[in-house]
């Protein structure tokens, strides 16, 4: 992700498009596909787990190399063209039946969503029992987990659209979530119960590959804001 260019999809992206005539069919396949890419971007985070660069190497076996994270290819991945099984026509030469960019192909939104999704599963498998986790805790560290998701996906989209000084600001409150979500689960707090202390051992990491993968992201804003700036002047 070191390479990670902060600008979103082209705003003629849809334009170059054409008329994409998908039925409700072909958008719950391809809604279905991007969940499997988040499944598949845990599957080869948590095979990595302990190494120190998981995620540059989660990235990078993901296709997301240098040219994925260039604004000019966002919409861009190393799978095949997706050709719409119905269409009004039924010529699928009569459009451009490209498979469109949406916000489920963003990287980030992929990393984010899969970092995630492990986050809240396992701490659901603590929370349920009340002998393994007091009830308080459990209730506010999975608020804290949700709120942290919904500022982080609030700033990818206005990443997307290339706002990147809202993008910024709302990274910016992704972080103080995930800052509570780690004070809440510190050491002190996890000693006293066994489940919740073997939590934290997995939970930690995750949460501060989510941090640098933000912060990374932050810095590009902030480069390609000085730019606009310089450009300008």
């Amino acid at each position: 992700m070191n390479d990670f260019n902060a600008d979103g999809p082209s705003e003629n992206e849809w334009d170059e498009q054409g008329e994409l005539a998908w039925n409700e069919f072909d958008w719950e396949r391809y809604l279905r596909e991007q969940e499997l890419a988040i499944h598949r971007y845990l599957a080869h985070y948590d095979k990595l787990k302990g190494h120190p660069d998981r995620i540059d190497e989660t990235a990078h076996l993901m296709g997301w190399d240098e040219s994925a994270w260039n604004a000019s290819d966002a919409g861009s991945t190393d799978e095949p063209e997706v050709i719409a099984e119905e269409t009004p026509l039924d010529e699928a030469a009569d459009y451009d039946d490209l498979e469109p960019y949406t916000l489920h192909k963003n990287p980030v939104f992929v990393a984010t969503k899969a970092i995630y999704l492990s986050l809240k599963r396992d701490w659901q498998n603590v929370a349920k029992d009340s002998a393994k986790a007091p009830q308080a805790l459990a209730l506010a560290f999975q608020a804290s987990l949700h709120r942290g998701e919904e500022q982080a996906g609030l700033a990818i989209q206005a990443l997307d659209l290339g706002d990147y000084a809202m993008a910024v600001s709302l990274f910016k409150r992704a972080m103080r979530e995930l800052n509570a979500s780690l004070a809440l689960i510190d050491e002190a707090t996890v000693s006293r119960y066994k489940y919740v202390a073997d939590y934290r051992d997995d939970a930690w990491p995750r949460l501060f590959d989510l941090r640098e993968i933000w912060l990374r992201v932050i810095n590009e804003c902030r480069d390609e804001l000085a730019r606009h700036i310089d450009e300008e002047n």
